[in-house]
Parts: C-alpha cells; sequence; structure tokens
C-alpha cells in the first residue's frame, strides 16, 4: 500500500473546479487523511469497515460542497419546495450508487486498485442502511434519487432508526430474527444537526379557556418533551449537479425535564425517562401486538411529523412574515397514510400557535397537503383508536373532531339525510371501540390524492373511496410508480449498462424512454448472443451466491424462476410452492420430465409475528430439501431460498433472473416495483391482472408476458354470489387433488408429523380466501407456455430485449415529473 500524504489534503476531493480537477493521486491523498485524521489509523491498518469509511468521507467532502451549493441556489431562486414525508427509506449501501452518480467510480477503483485495495472489498464494508421494510421505503428512495437528479427543490423527512427490521437466518427452515443494529458504528453519510433540533410534546391534557375576546381558547398543558435531532443524509443526484437532503430524526430526552426528576434524587427515574425517549426511534416498526408497541409506533408518526412541520415552518419563516404564501411555496406529500397526522399537526401550530382563524388556516392546510394511497388491503388500512390518541395527542384528537364536524355538515348539506354515507365517510369510525380512520383523514385534509397504477386508482375510486370520489373528483389521479435507472441498471447491472451504452449512447440514464432504440436490436443475432452473455455472467455470479448462502448446487443455464418480495398470503408464494409440487409430482409420478432445467429462486421476509407466513418459508425450505436430493429429479428442478433479502442482494438476484414472478391475487397488489426493476433488466414477468402488471403487458406487449389467472370482475362476482368452493376444484382435478394431498402426506416433513395440514385446511376448509385453487390450473399452464418458450433462445431474446427497450414508462424520473407539474406544481432549479 502507498504511503499516506495526509498532509497534502486541503479540501474535497473533487475541488471547486468539479471532475477535470480530480486526480488519482487527490482521491488517494483524501482517503489517507481521513483514515488518519479521522480515524486515527494508517490506511495499511485499517479494517475492511475502516477504509470504507475513509473512502466515504472522501467522497462526502465533495458531496457537502454540492449539498451547500444546491441549497444556496435554492434560497438565491425562492422555489416552491417539496417536503416528502415517509416512515420508511430503504435507500441500500450508498458509497457505489454515489461514486457513479458523481461520475468518479472508475477513478475511485483506479486509485484503491494503486494503494493495493479492491473496491468491491470496500464496498462490501458498509452497512445497509435499515430505514425500511420492502416496497413502500424503496419507492421512497427511488424518487428521492429522481428528484435530486432532476433538480427538484426537495427534502425527505423520515425517522433516523437505530435498529432495522430485522437480519434473517434460515435455521432449519425456519426465519430466525436477529437485530439489526446498522448503526452501531454510525453512518459517514450523516451529518447531526443538533442546532436544529425540535421539540415534542406529549401526553397532557387539553384546558378549555376563553381569550380576550371572548373566544374558545383551548390551551394543551402538563405535556413531557421529547427532543427530536435531525440527521442530514445527502442524496447525490445523477451528474452531481444537485445534492438534495434526507433530514432523520432522532429522539432523545429533554435535559430540562430529566435535570429536574435527578435534583429531586430520583436517579433511577431519571435514567429510565432517558431511556424511554430514546427508544422512540431504536425499532423499526414495533410490534403492535400489544397496546405498547401500538403506543410507540404513534409516537413514531407524530415525531416524524411534529419535526417535519417545525423545520419547514421555521424554513418558510427565514423568508416570510406571514402565512399568506405558504401554500404556493410549500408543499407536503405524505407517502402513504402513517404522516397523515400532518392534518391536524399544521392545523395545531396555524390555529394554536400563529391564531390563524380556523377557515383560513383549513384553506392554507388542505392546499398545501397531498397525499398516495399505496394499499388496499383492509389490514393495511390504518387507524388509531380514540382512546389511545386522546391518551397520546389530547389536543391533535380535537381537532380531528371539529374537522370531522365541520366535513360531514358539508357532506350532509350535499346528500341530505344519507346516514349510511356519513358513517363510511367519516373520520371517526363509531362502534363498541371508536377510531380515527388515517386514511380518511389523510383524503379530507389534503387537495390531491394519487393511486400508484391505473388499477388501483380505479379500485380506490370504485371501493376504498368511491364517496369520497363522488365529492371531489378532481382530487384523484394515478400517478403510476416507477424505479430509479440508476440504481437498477446503471449499478445493479454494469455490464448490461455497458452493452446498451455502446450500442445506442448513454441518454436513458435520465430518459428512460431512450431505451427504444433498443428495438431494431431485438431481433439482431449479434446483439442476441451479447444480450444473452451478459445475463449468463449475471446468472454465473448468482449461481455462487446461492452455493455460498444456500450450499445448494445449480446452473447458470438453467431457467431461473425468480420469486423476491415480503411473504405474504396475497403475495401467493404458497400458489408458487403448490406448481413446483405439481411438477416434482409430474416428474417421479408420471415419468413427465421438464423440457428444460428450472432453478425456483425464493427471498423475502416474514413480519416476526405473522405464523403464516413464517410456515410458508419453511414449506419452500422443506420442498427444496426433498427435490434437490431426489436422485429422480436429476437436477432438473432446484428450490433455493436465499436468507437476508435487502436491496444489496436485489441487485445481485434482479439482473439474473430470466422470468419473475408478480402472482398476488388480482386486486391486492397496489402497484409493485420489483416487475419493474426486472423488466428493466430483461427478465420476462409471470403475473396476475392486477396493479402495474396490466401497464407492463400494455407497453411491453402481450407476447412478451406471462399473464394467466382471474380477473377483478371474476373474483368480485364469485365472491358476491358465494361461487367459489374450492374443493368442488379439488374433487374435479385429479393432479390438484394428489397436489393437495401431499400436505397431510408429511412427504414434505418427515420429521414433524402434520407441520403442513393447516395449508389443506385453509384451502379446503376456510374459503382459500386468496384464490389459490380458482387461479392453479391457469398458473400451470401459464409456466408450461414459459418452458416452451425458453427452448427458443433466439425467440426468449427477443422478448427479453423487447422488455427491456420498452420499459420507459416505468421510471421514477416519469413519475416524479407527473408529481411535480400536477399535484406540487414545482419547478426544476438549475
Amino acid at each position: 500500500m502507498s504511503n499516506p500524504r495526509p498532509e497534502q489534503h486541503t479540501g474535497s476531493v473533487l475541488g471547486k473546479q468539479g471532475h477535470e480537477a480530480l486526480t488519482i493521486s487527490a482521491f488517494q491523498d483524501a482517503i489517507h487523511y481521513h483514515a488518519q485524521y479521522s480515524l486515527g489509523k494508517r490506511c495499511e491498518s485499517c479494517s475492511r469497515r475502516e477504509l470504507f469509511t475513509a473512502v466515504a468521507l472522501a467522497v462526502r467532502d465533495s458531496i457537502i460542497d454540492k449539498m451547500l451549493d444546491t441549497e444556496n441556489r435554492y434560497q438565491q431562486a425562492d422555489p416552491k419546495r417539496v417536503h416528502y414525508l415517509s416512515m420508511e427509506y430503504l435507500p441500500g449501501r450508498s458509497l457505489k450508487n454515489n461514486l457513479s452518480n458523481l461520475g468518479i467510480l472508475n477513478l475511485c477503483r483506479d486509485a484503491l486498485h494503486k494503494m493495493r485495495v479492491d473496491l468491491a472489498e470496500v464496498l462490501e464494508g458498509e452497512c445497509e442502511a435499515g430505514l425500511g421494510n420492502g416496497g413502500l421505503g424503496r419507492l421512497a428512495a427511488c424518487f428521492l434519487d429522481s428528484m435530486a437528479t432532476m433538480s427538484m427543490p426537495a427534502y425527505g423527512y423520515g425517522i433516523n432508526y437505530e435498529y432495522g427490521l430485522f437480519k434473517q437466518d434460515i435455521d432449519n427452515g425456519y426465519q430466525k430474527e436477529k437485530p439489526d443494529n446498522w448503526l452501531i458504528h454510525g453512518s459517514p453519510w450523516q451529518i447531526e444537526r443538533p442546532d436544529e433540533a425540535c421539540i415534542v410534546p406529549l401526553y397532557g391534557r387539553v384546558e378549555h379557556g376563553i381569550d380576550r375576546a371572548g373566544q374558545y381558547n383551548p390551551m394543551w398543558m402538563d405535556w413531557k418533551i421529547i427532543v427530536g435531532i435531525p440527521h442530514d443524509m445527502p442524496i447525490v443526484g445523477f451528474g452531481g449537479q444537485t445534492v438534495n437532503v434526507l433530514r432523520l430524526y432522532s429522539a432523545r430526552s429533554s435535559e430540562e425535564f430529566d435535570m429536574q426528576i435527578f435534583n429531586d434524587g430520583d436517579y433511577l427515574k431519571a435514567v429510565e425517562q432517558q431511556i424511554a425517549s430514546e427508544t422512540i426511534s431504536k425499532v423499526l416498526y414495533p410490534s403492535d401486538s400489544i397496546e405498547a408497541g401500538r403506543e410507540l409506533r404513534l409516537i413514531q408518526e407524530y415525531l416524524l411529523v411534529a419535526c417535519a412541520l417545525r423545520d419547514i415552518v421555521r424554513r418558510y419563516e427565514k423568508t416570510h412574515t406571514t402565512f399568506d404564501q405558504f401554500a404556493s411555496k410549500v408543499a407536503i406529500h405524505f407517502n402513504d397514510t402513517h404522516p397523515a397526522l400532518t392534518v391536524a399537526e399544521l392545523m395545531r401550530i396555524l390555529v394554536d400557535e400563529y391564531a390563524q382563524p380556523w377557515e383560513r388556516a383549513w384553506e392554507t392546510t388542505q392546499a398545501a397537503l397531498s397525499y398516495t394511497n399505496h394499499t388496499l388491503m383492509p389490514e393495511a388500512l390504518e387507524k388509531w383508536s380514540v382512546s389511545l390518541l386522546e391518551y397520546v395527542l389530547p389536543r391533535h384528537l380535537q381537532i380531528i373532531y371539529e374537522i370531522n364536524r365541520r366535513f360531514l355538515a358539508q357532506v350532509a348539506s350535499v346528500w341530505p339525510g344519507d346516514h349510511e354515507r356519513l358513517q363510511r365517510m367519516s373520520v371517526i369510525e363509531e362502534g363498541e371501540q371508536k377510531a380515527v380512520r388515517m386514511v380518511n383523514l389523510a383524503l379530507v385534509g389534503s387537495h390531491a390524492t394519487n393511486g400508484v397504477s391505473t388499477l388501483h386508482t380505479q379500485l380506490m375510486k370504485t371501493s376504498l373511496a368511491s364517496d369520497f370520489y363522488q365529492l371531489w373528483p378532481d382530487k384523484f389521479s394515478t400517478k403510476t410508480n416507477g424505479v430509479t435507472p440508476r440504481r437498477w441498471l446503471l449499478h445493479a447491472n454494469p455490464l448490461l449498462a455497458d452493452l446498451i451504452t455502446n450500442t445506442i449512447g448513454d441518454g436513458w440514464i435520465t430518459d428512460l424512454g431512450k431505451l427504444r432504440a433498443l428495438e431494431p436490436y431485438a431481433r439482431d443475432p449479434d446483439f442476441q448472443q451479447a444480450f444473452m452473455t451478459v445475463k449468463r455472467s449475471s446468472k454465473a455470479l448468482l449461481t455462487q451466491i446461492i452455493h455460498d448462502r444456500c450450499r445448494v448446487a445449480v446452473s447458470p443455464d438453467a431457467l431461473f424462476d425468480v420469486h423476491v418480495k415480503r411473504i405474504h398470503e396475497y403475495k401467493r408464494q404458497l400458489l408458487n410452492v403448490m406448481q413446483i409440487i405439481h411438477e416434482y409430482q409430474c416428474m417421479t409420478q408420471d415419468g413427465k420430465a421438464p423440457p428444460v432445467p428450472r432453478v425456483y429462486i425464493f427471498a423475502g421476509k416474514a413480519a416476526p409475528g405473522y405464523w403464516a407466513a413464517k410456515q410458508i418459508i419453511k414449506l419452500i425450505s422443506s420442498v427444496g430439501d426433498v427435490i434437490n436430493t431426489d436422485p429422480r429429479v436429476k437436477g432438473l428442478i432446484k428450490v433455493v431460498f436465499i436468507p437476508d433479502y435487502c436491496v444489496s442482494l436485489a441487485e445481485q438476484i434482479v439482473p439474473a433472473a430470466d422470468v419473475s414472478e408478480h402472482i398476488s391475487m388480482a386486486g391486492t397488489e397496489a402497484s409493485g416495483t420489483g416487475n419493474m426493476k426486472f423488466t428493466m433488466n430483461g427478465a420476462l414477468t409471470i403475473g396476475t391482472h392486477d396493479g402495474a402488471t396490466i401497464e407492463i403487458m400494455e407497453e411491453v406487449g402481450r407476447d412478451n408476458i406471462f399473464l394467466f389467472g382471474l380477473q377483478i370482475e371474476e373474483i368480485r362476482r364469485m365472491r358476491e354470489r358465494g361461487s367459489y368452493h374450492p374443493r368442488e376444484y379439488y374433487h374435479r382435478s385429479p393432479h390438484m387433488r394428489r397436489l393437495m394431498d401431499t400436505f397431510v402426506s408429511n412427504l414434505f416433513c418427515p420429521n414433524q408429523p402434520g407441520l403442513f395440514r393447516w395449508i389443506y385446511e385453509s384451502i379446503l376448509d376456510r374459503g382459500d380466501p386468496y384464490f389459490h385453487l380458482a387461479d392453479l390450473e391457469s398458473y400451470i399452464a401459464t409456466q408450461e407456455r414459459v418452458t416452451q418458450a425458453f427452448k427458443d433462445p433466439a425467440a426468449w431474446a427477443c422478448k427479453a430485449i423487447l422488455n427491456v427497450a420498452r420499459v420507459g414508462k416505468f421510471s421514477s424520473d416519469r413519475a416524479i415529473a407527473e408529481y411535480a407539474r400536477e399535484i406540487w406544481n414545482i419547478q426544476p432549479v438549475l
């Protein structure tokens, strides 16, 4: 390793002149400087994690310069800004993405190579930010990337969870959760801002008073205080011109409150109070199965809302003395219902702290707020009990009741005497235990709401929010989700990115629609060969990962059939396993061997308290154990479950997929973004008529996707008429009967008899709520079509290339442009 020269480091590695001033030597100097002066070590004695930190800090220097330049540009332009509130972000590892977006990835690789260090090893030293779970958090991260790349004046707000969801081990086929303490060593990307801490009140009571003018003047009294400490994470746009900020809040105890207890002599209580306060931002998704967990989750949501709004108002007041222009300068968007308390909190600030008349405050609130709905699943529609809200946020509950009173008066004026409609639209759900419907609060308090696929928005209009759509039809729109091509093609699949760039240029990186220029090459034999060579290289890399993590040998020449996502009954991993068992039985009992070898690849996490989902993981593992070791199969079918699915693992799986599974029951998936990532990388979709899969079919062409199963209207009619009887399917089909009987035969659980009987009973005796048997025959037939198509390499390559060429609509850049133009009314600041 070369000798350190820390004394030569005089500023950011890029310098004020930009990329052209950067040299390998300067980059090395910066790394040595931070190893010595930030970490107190020589480079040659640094661990992998420490070397990553030194490199990251060297890169961060230039990022901070650009972040400050960006903020200065915004301040001079004084534009309208969007503030994006989300309880989840799933950015993945940041170093490689930042190097790529800054345009210095190869330079960094060369600099480290001259130091006899492998960049790949350094990249492995970074812990993934445990700030989210699945699609919701990953979508938010894609949106931040697009907003920075497009130079949109935007801020992200979230919670700085100390522990992510969990790290997943598979032990004897069972999911085991381990703590994901991703911040144990800190993060070089985060900049703590204690001078901008926010005071957050909780609990207490409302005192009903009268002001000097004789008006009702409620006072929130006797609250306890926690403090939100902001940590800024820079978001680097492609090209490095714009660096926006994701501001994450950590909960800390109030020093004044704790000191009073301490001085009174109750030292143990003082320590307990501090620990309790700081627990608030400890864990992503505390268990809501107990009251304490629900209370913690509510406080987390209010911490985000209260801190974000305090920060937004503080920034606005730097250049404005009244709130007359607030909605013309501030757009606040909530990513699903978790930040819906924003409605009540902004009203509280305007009415209580700034003495705004209610009507004017409400007009400002509605004009500033907008809301994206992400789910139609009843159990995911957030509600908070009135009693819990009254205990934790008594003033907010009072404001919510007043919002609801005025809103219901408006509804009654439009539909006089329609009491059932009033009950449906009320923000307050009546019953034995009253609850606040956060979806309704978000709909009432915002000027715009959107679904995340065309189908999802239609279902919102006709079912979830049909009454609201009838009242405010102009409030609803579709903003189909998208994913960033920087992360999911340029970064995750560099070989394919290079092939595309060498063929049509690099304009696609910021304008994904330009991939259409690949269409003429779809039938070109030379391009097909190059394309499939790239695919096989990605499959070879994944083959090694499968061997290392699962101890299963697979061939990169097999068809890689990938089903990776959160484990949930509605996502129907079980349907996939049922088809695999059918294929296994056809081979071992009917002598029907599959025409091409296939590897079924699963990954995903089940919520710790979700018994059925965890049992499905056990089933996948058990089926794999039997099939992978059965000599009759001859290696033609392999089943693997790769543990601890995360962004970095997805970046290795997605480029290697030949087909990707998106087989939720129609009407249950709002959009789905995994399908977009796979399509972008040349995988063909096996899917139902659900979410954005329908739009993918419309873009890539019906011949280049494999759809199956019942459509939403068919399922609705069957449910309304009670005409779905799973046992009829069971008795009608010998193959289906043989398949279902395996769940009571102990074939896949010889050492735990009866382990999977619950599946047999759930489907045949409890109504099969996700219509597995209704879709199974269609699914099996579709899988046979996939096999036949894969047997023709040239035709398959053509389909895969056309998927890439026609994926342009599903860029998050397109989605953000639509939000900016049609909801937020913001412009780029260049």
